[in-house]
Parts: C-alpha cells; sequence; structure tokens
C-alpha cells in the first residue's frame, strides 16, 4: 500500500503504473488521478482541535464532489438505455437484481452469482447429493468466521475490487460485519469505487448527501451523484430520481426515469408508474409499456433452478 499525493488515499501496488510507484509518496498519483489530470494535493495540516474526526478527509471529499458538479449531464445522456448488466457466470442467464436473495457477492473470488446457482445441490458420480459448502465458482470453503470474511473483504479490496471497497463502505457506514461506524471512511471507499466505475457507489454517495451522513444534507449534490449513477446503469439511483421529480411535480422526467428503472427490474418502479397511470399523470401507453418491459425481464430471469432456490430457502429473486 502506498499513498496517492492526489487523492490522498492508501492504495495497492496495482493502482500505480510502473513510473508512479517508483515516484517518493509525494510524488506519486494512482492511475486514477493521472488519468483525470489530478495535481498532486498538499497534504491536510492538523486539524483544529475543535473539528470532529475526520473533518479534513470529509472537506477534501465535499471538493471533490465539486469537481464532479461542473460536470453537467443533458438529458439526451441521462435517459438514454443503461448499458446491459452482466449475466450470472455460472449459468449465463440474466442477473436478478434483487440483493442478497436473487444474487450473492463472493468475497473469496470477488463474483456475483446468482441465488439458483448459490443454492444448486451438488452430485458426487454416483450421482448422490452431497454437502456443499463451497463457493459455486472457485470451490472455496464458505468462510467459518466472521473475522475470516472480514479479512477475505480486505483482500479483495487491496486487489482493487471494486465491489468489495462499496460493500466494506457500507459496513463502516452501518457499523456492521465487524466494522466500527465510520462516515468518513465509508465516504472515502465510495469514493474510490465509484472513480474506478462502479455505479452503486455513486448512489451511496448521494445517498449520504440526501441524509447527512458524513457530510452536510445537501439534496442537489445528492441529485447530481444519482444522475452520475443512473447514466450507468444504477437502478436504485434511476428510482431515486424518478421520485425526487415526482415529488417536484415534474410528472413527464418522473415517467422517464420510472420506465427505465422498470425495464431494469425494479418491481416498485412498476407499481409507481400505475399508481401515476391511476391518478392522470401518466398514459395508457406508459402504463402498457411499463407492463411489457417488466414481463420481459421476468421472462429473462426466471429459471426452474432459481424456482427451486426459492423452494428451498424461502428467497425471492423478484
Amino acid at each position: 500500500m502506498k499513498f496517492c499525493a492526489a487523492c490522498h488515499t492508501n492504495l495497492p501496488k496495482d493502482s500505480y503504473s510502473k513510473k508512479q510507484w517508483k515516484l517518493d509518496e509525494y510524488q506519486q498519483r494512482c492511475k486514477v488521478c493521472t488519468s483525470n489530470n489530478r495535481e498532486v494535493q498538499p497534504i491536510p495540516t492538523k486539524q483544529h482541535n475543535n473539528d470532529p474526526p475526520g473533518t479534513k478527509a470529509i472537506k477534501y471529499l465535499d471538493s471533490k464532489c465539486m469537481e464532479y458538479a461542473g460536470k453537467k449531464i443533458n438529458d439526451e445522456e441521462l435517459f438514454k438505455q443503461p448499458p446491459p448488466t452482466e449475466d450470472c457466470p455460472i449459468c449465463f442467464l440474466r442477473m436478478p437484481i434483487l440483493r442478497p436473495t436473487g444474487k450473492k457477492y463472493m468475497s473469496c473470488c470477488g463474483k456475483e452469482i446468482c441465488s439458483g446457482c448459490t443454492y444448486a445441490p451438488l452430485y458426487d458420480n454416483q450421482g448422490n447429493k452431497v454437502d456443499n459448502k463451497k463457493c459455486p465458482y472457485c470451490r472455496t470453503p464458505w468462510p467459518d468466521t466472521q473475522e475470516e470474511f472480514v479479512k477475505r473483504i480486505e483482500k479483495r479490496v487491496e486487489a482493487g475490487d471494486t465491489e468489495a471497497m462499496h460493500n466494506q463502505g457500507n459496513y463502516y457506514r452501518d457499523g456492521t460485519d465487524g466494522y466500527a461506524q465510520d462516515y468518513t471512511k465509508a465516504l472515502e471507499l465510495y469514493h474510490r469505487a465509484a472513480e474506478l466505475g462502479y455505479s452503486a457507489a455513486y448512489t451511496s454517495i448521494g445517498v449520504a448527501y440526501n441524509n447527512g451522513e458524513g457530510v452536510e444534507v445537501d439534496k442537489k449534490k445528492a441529485e447530481h451523484y444519482f444522475e452520475l449513477a443512473a447514466v450507468r446503469g444504477d437502478v436504485t439511483a434511476r428510482y431515486n430520481l424518478a421520485a425526487i421529480n415526482e415529488n417536484a411535480g415534474k410528472y413527464n422526467r418522473a415517467i422517464k426515469h420510472y420506465l427505465i428503472a422498470v425495464g431494469a427490474g425494479d418491481n416498485e418502479a412498476l407499481k409507481k408508474t400505475h399508481e401515476l397511470y391511476s391518478r392522470g399523470f401518466a398514459t395508457k401507453e406508459d402504463y402498457t409499456k411499463a407492463l411489457r418491459s417488466y414481463q420481459e425481464y421476468l421472462s429473462e430471469i426466471k429459471s426452474r433452478q432459481r424456482d427451486e432456490a426459492v423452494a428451498a430457502t424461502d428467497y425471492r429473486y423478484y
């Protein structure tokens, strides 16, 4: 791990080019900072005795947010179809959007596996069911203790796994899974994961600004981060934008966001579309389109194996 002099974050070796890795800690910049032409920043001075812990880091993250504030997203970009999501790496079917009942992150290999493949029974060469307490992708045994789980997450974070970074940020935010609650560390992890391309991390930053978790409440910044996440395919951010527009009385924009969210598999967005239709703020064509989009989503994610997992665990994937 080395300290990036531009974003002031401790990062593993593979986060730096060979040239930058050889520089001293007051000059080296990570790949993200060099690609964004971010200059070396002065080391924050010692915080004032009356400042709460993490003040300097929060102010720095706030300044990074302002960098994004100047990058206005136009409507053409905002309302275009988001990039397709990855299929399950085992059954190659479209992945359900529900977490953790529809899909599960594997801390051993960093893969997301659908519920059907996660809970599918394993058979020996005689056709008998055997105890299956291993990752269905890399065959690593499940962690036996909470400490082992935490170590695996930390190892994935050091390897540059963006979903692990985001998950660890959630643990710090909520004070769960062996982590003490620390909003500053959560935001640092969200920013790092977001800059490396993990769309849900932008949503989590937006939620922090919306709720005032580690930063002051700022609805405009929250909305901007939701937009950054939505154009990259995050369904939660898309739903949040729809709700913001609906609450502001911008029903045409709200419907556009809800329809995109429905197409991605958001059942709550389908319900909201029906609600707006019943209130006269959406057309019959809008609601019909939403129903067709959701049915298409269901046809792509449903499988016998996933249904068997539901029957065995009481979990649902849609």
